[in-house]
């Protein structure tokens, strides 16, 4: 009876005494699922992972195999809804998640309305699968700039969204976009708006001190090498530390040049 109980004991003390580890993966559901390299323990007997769990249930996946596969299709997750992988596995060997990459949220947003509306850019969409930040570009000096950023919702039903916005003369045009993890961005299509603001003038062409806009406007300020120097948004720019020669100057809705004194 001692010599049963003492195997017991010690049977006991080596399980609390058996180290592991884990490995998390954080991120949302894109409809792929995840594929594992599994080796060997470090004992010869077995596999190194020992249980694999999708936000906190226990998954059924056959694990048992020097690779397998985490089904996440079965747990009916929606597109975009967030999860947490957990893989637990034995000390002293190391699984290797093949595509990580795959609960990335990525850009599939459809934008269902685009206006503007006052002093605002607002747009609706459907069809995202996870947040990822929107971006608003306005086309100014031959590019397109951000003037805005809104996180966005992440979410496969509509979702609405707005950002404030500064107007040059003439059209003004506005798109949104967003860039996943594969760095590939993806566009809305343009909205255009008419302002009635007046066209803003600048002075002095050859300049010393301050450069004065005849109204507040945002502005780039370039060397002759191509170099942006400063830019803003205000009526005026103190240039008083720059170096003689020639500058490019980003304004309103055009491109000037300006000297420095």
């Amino acid at each position: 009876m001692k010599r049963l109980l003492y195997i017991i004991v010690l049977f006991a003390f080596m399980f609390s005494s058996a180290k592991s580890e884990e490995i998390v993966l954080s991120g949302t559901f894109q409809g792929d699922n995840l594929f594992v390299k599994n080796p060997f323990a470090p004992s010869g007997v077995g596999f190194c992972v020992y249980e694999v769990a999708v936000n906190g249930l226990t998954s059924t996946d056959e694990i048992n195999s020097s690779a397998f596969e985490v089904d996440l299709s079965v747990y009916g997750f929606k597109l975009g809804q967030a999860l947490t992988v957990t893989i637990k596995f034995k000390e002293g060997c190391q699984p290797i998640v093949l595509n990580p990459e795959v609960l990335n949220a990525r850009a599939t947003f459809e934008v269902t309305h685009l206006a503007v509306e006052g002093n605002k850019v607002k747009w609706s969409t459907v069809k995202e699968a996870g947040s990822i930040p929107f971006i608003v570009e306005q086309y100014r000096w031959n590019k397109w700039i951000e003037v805005g950023q809104v996180n966005g919702v992440g979410v496969g039903q509509e979702s609405a969204y707005e950002a404030m916005v500064r107007f040059h003369s003439g059209e003004n045009k506005f798109r949104i976009k967003q860039t996943d993890y594969r760095g590939k961005p993806r566009y809305s299509k343009e909205v255009r708006y008419e302002s009635a603001k007046p066209e803003v003038t600048f002075s002095p062409n050859r300049v010393e001190d301050m450069l004065h806009f005849s109204a507040p406007t945002m502005y780039e300020i370039y060397d002759e090498y191509g170099g942006i120097i400063f830019k803003g948004f205000g009526q005026s720019v103190k240039v008083s530390g720059l170096k003689k020669g020639k500058y490019y100057l980003n304004m309103d809705n055009k491109l000037a040049v300006f000297n420095k004194k």
